[in-house]
């Protein structure tokens, strides 16, 4: 009797470590396909967590918006109603200047200047999601903007009243400067905006091109590379402040690893995505040297409206970012 009392005792407190080790469990949405780049890498992220932490934190991945759809996820973050999740940065500019910054056509001219960019908004990013209770884990580029059409384009007239998708308000407004109509649509929604004549047209990456086999829909692609939005991995600071001084070190260590990988990933992406466009029928290729003139002359507006808003913070900003050239 005493033998099996202590067998019994053996595999209670066996199964209680056990139960122990796994007990804190995060959700996280993102808005995009398993085949994205950006979820890849994130649930490379999740399994690194849960393989630095020897199980005691493991990560749920809710991926393509099948808990909260993108304008959610933010503050689903905030409310706690999930633990972490990624967002498209830019999407926020109301919120806070810096949020949009890298939005900007042609202030970020390709990764390099995207990098540098990001760390020097990195502070300022960082103290606004303080303040709304959030934590930045990483961020990682989308490869640069394209346009997309249905005819070839060789101005900016060729917009000229067509309803144009945007997916923030810097986009928006592009559209507006370009002569065109914005309409908003989320990435999950544009081949069903496209069938229903919502949009006709519209400037993203490659990746997304491939996401919604854009070929459907348009016929031509031109590799502007205007613009390098981020998209950010956030976490509630609650959350995070939980956790024990061991598990935030593994935290932000796996964190660290996954923006390393997913710069890496965007820049293969780059190529591979827009190969893909071209062998499913799509004419891909530069704008006309006039049409680039055209597009930079309405960056240069734009980045004039943008430190209007931003004010002395966005005047030190520029004045550093001037100086990288």
């Amino acid at each position: 009797m005493n033998v099996l009392r202590i067998i019994i005792a053996a595999a209670v407190l066996s199964l209680s470590a056990q139960i122990a080790v796994a007990e804190t469990t995060w959700n996280m949405a993102t808005a995009y396909k398993n085949e994205n780049f950006h979820t890849r890498n994130i649930a490379l992220f999740a399994s690194d967590v849960e393989a630095m932490t020897g199980g005691e934190l493991r990560i749920t991945l809710h991926t393509n918006a099948s808990l909260l759809k993108m304008p959610e996820i933010k503050r689903g973050i905030q409310t706690g109603q999930v633990q972490a999740g990624e967002i498209l940065l830019s999407a926020y500019g109301s919120e806070d200047p810096f949020f949009e910054v890298d939005g900007i056509p042609f202030l970020s001219r390709g990764q390099m200047t995207a990098w540098q960019v990001y760390q020097l908004t990195l502070p300022y990013i960082s103290e606004k999601l303080e303040e709304q209770g959030l934590m930045p884990l990483f961020s990682v580029p989308w490869p640069g903007q394209g346009l997309y059409a249905k005819k070839p384009i060789t101005s900016v007239s060729d917009y000229e009243g067509v309803k144009f998708r945007a997916y923030n308000a810097l986009t928006a407004r592009l559209a507006e400067l370009m002569g065109a109509i914005p309409t908003t649509v989320q990435s999950a929604e544009v081949p069903q905006a496209f069938a229903t004549g919502v949009v006709s047209a519209m400037i993203t990456s490659a990746a997304t091109g491939n996401d919604t086999k854009a070929w459907d829909f348009v016929s031509h692609f031109y590799d502007v590379n205007a613009m390098n939005n981020k998209n950010m991995v956030l976490v509630n600071r609650d959350a995070f402040d939980s956790l024990s001084e061991d598990l935030q070190t593994a935290v932000l260590a796996a964190a660290a690893k996954a923006e390393t990988r997913g710069w890496i990933m965007s820049n293969h992406a780059q190529s591979v995505t827009t190969a893909v466009l071209a062998e499913n029928g799509m004419t891909v290729g530069p704008p006309n040297p006039a049409l680039v003139d055209e597009l930079k002359a309405i960056g240069a507006q734009m980045v004039d409206e943008w430190l209007a808003k931003a004010g002395v913070r966005g005047q030190d900003f520029i004045v550093v970012y001037n100086a990288l050239e």
